[in-house]
């Protein structure tokens, strides 16, 4: 069955590249007649659900105010486990089948690789709320928007912060398997090149407890007292704490990826004293601070970097339908000629769909997230 599911993605995608779609576009008028005005949501697993909990809160407070002319918005989420190729039936399945007007996606850069090659043959607008992936801009597609920074953006302000403000040299970077932390690792690594900076000890974390312990050791025997972390949440969080445990005197620095989902305890944020981590701004604006009480009262947990990016992603589309309407052309135009007031800080797009401006750093201080301020 999964091979007929890839098979059926390529034969898809090989048939979209020969279409136009003309017939295809959506028009106000025929909205106004439907019950709902569909947005899709690609999630990485359906397991994993901070973003479609940020995407309900955006659409419940959009239906609140009155919805799209009197038309609510309704949701349609998808998620993406399963073999390669999978992800390119999901994003066709919620053009052609849920007939959504925009597709917002809280994938890895593979995933969001397919969803932008769907949205390129379709012509429907694909918001990117979490993948850094640098090479989804470079592939010029007009109907791509990302309102996350993407691993250049966040390897620059690390640099930064690091070297600039720290002036330290003996840096260790670490990674682990998954695609998304090794293209950090690549993107931190080619950053550093271009500045002139010494090339850091990398180091691959395995996901075993054997690995865990090889690793930090070696780490901690290099003599770097500075460690940046491109793993994802899991794999970060215990590294963290082995780190601990040996009582090491090394400093961490983490990329977005090291609280990514975010269901901490108390105790767990005191784990992460003393750590610098990219800022994904929704812990202390006023509008952030709001969204984080009222995304506690009602899942139970404080979101993270994924609710509060999915959030302002499909806030994006909301406010692109509301002012320019629903047909397809208008709702790209509009994206990528306005500003928008996210949670996350303001979003503004460049000619390639890159938000433009800098991401900020956090520090964790008393078991709570403190911006760091230069």
């Amino acid at each position: 069955m999964q091979t007929k599911t890839v098979i059926f993605s390529v034969l898809l995608l090989t048939l979209l590249s020969g279409f136009t779609f003309t017939g295809a576009q959506s028009n106000d008028a025929s909205h106004s007649r439907q019950k709902t005005i569909n947005i899709g949501l690609l999630i990485q697993d359906s397991k994993l659900l901070s973003a479609k909990y940020g995407a309900e809160m955006a659409i419940a407070k959009a239906n609140a105010g009155g919805g799209f002319n009197g038309v609510p918005f309704h949701l349609e989420v998808l998620s993406m486990e399963g073999p390669w190729g999978t992800g390119s039936k999901q994003a066709v399945d919620l053009i052609f089948q849920k007939d959504v007007v925009a597709i917002l996606g809280s994938n890895d850069g593979r995933n969001a690789h397919l969803v932008e090659q769907v949205a390129a043959k379709t012509r429907v607008v694909f918001v990117s709320a979490w993948s850094g992936d640098p090479t989804l801009s470079q592939a010029f597609v007009p109907w791509y928007f990302n309102c996350a920074p993407d691993y250049l953006q966040q390897a620059d302000v690390l640099i930064k912060e690091i070297y600039t403000f720290n002036n330290m040299n003996l840096v260790a970077a670490v990674s682990d398997s998954s695609y998304d932390s090794k293209l950090a690792l690549e993107s931190f690594r080619k950053r550093l090149k271009l500045s002139g900076k010494p090339e850091p000890g990398v180091f691959i974390y395995e996901n075993s407890v054997q690995g865990l312990i090889s690793m930090t050791d070696k780490l901690i025997k290099s003599g770097a007292d500075r460690i940046v972390l491109f793993c994802q949440q899991d794999a970060s969080l215990k590294i963290i704490n082995r780190l601990k445990h040996r009582k090491s005197s090394i400093r961490i620095f983490g990329s977005l990826s090291v609280i990514s989902e975010h269901e901490f305890n108390d105790l767990e944020w005191k784990s992460l004293e003393n750590t610098v981590l990219i800022n994904s701004g929704q812990w202390f604006t006023t509008r952030g601070k709001v969204f984080r009480e009222e995304f506690r009262k009602e899942y139970g947990y404080y979101p993270g970097p994924v609710a509060a990016y999915a959030y302002d992603g499909m806030n994006v589309i909301i406010k692109a339908l509301k002012n320019a309407g629903t047909t397809r052309e208008e709702i790209q135009m509009y994206l990528k000629n306005n500003t928008f007031n996210g949670i996350t800080g303001t979003i503004k797009f460049d000619d390639k769909g890159n938000r433009t401006g800098e991401t900020g750093m956090m520090k964790v201080k008393n078991g709570i997230p403190m911006p760091v301020e230069r």
